[in-house]
């Protein structure tokens, strides 16, 4: 599933697992430590994902062939 809607599919899960994490935290003293923690969590391992996948759907520097002769396209 290499297309657009893959980073939209990922970002309302994400923006679910937070919801759930806000709402689902344990109680107590340190539910505020809680709540930070999983949100900063998803939400930089979503980020990095994206980082990632868009790297490699996008990429900046095409990859050339170095042994190619001169009469073909791309050849040195």
């Amino acid at each position: 599933m290499a297309n657009g809607w893959s980073l939209l599919i990922g970002l309302v899960v994400i923006v679910a697992l937070c919801v759930g994490a806000y709402f689902l935290s344990p109680k107590g003293e340190n539910q505020t430590i809680w709540r930070s923690t999983l949100i900063l969590s998803f939400a930089s391992c979503y980020i990095m994902w994206a980082i990632t996948f868009l790297a490699q759907w996008h990429p900046l520097i095409e990859p050339r062939m170095a042994k190619l002769r001169h009469g073909y396209p791309g050849g040195s």
